[in-house]
């Protein structure tokens, strides 16, 4: 099982779900973090911590434990 926090580079995934076990899950549920959504890593900082994720033409900066609840 893959999640958005195993993503390199310029990699592109769909959303299959989200752990909805996790505390930051329905936030991440809210801003658009949906099942069926593509997104795209397009950032990380020095220490791979935040990651800058696109969706839907939004770029938002999320930790690496908010990104392993999107499962991919």
């Amino acid at each position: 099982m893959r999640t958005a926090s195993d993503l390199k580079l310029g990699e592109k995934a769909v959303i299959k779900d989200i752990d909805n076990t996790h505390p930051s899950s329905h936030r991440l549920l809210e801003i658009g973090f949906t099942p069926g959504q593509e997104i795209v890593l397009l950032t990380k900082s020095i220490f791979n911590d935040p990651i800058g994720l696109s969706i839907r033409g939004t770029i938002f900066a999320i930790r690496k434990n908010e990104a392993s609840c999107i499962i991919i």
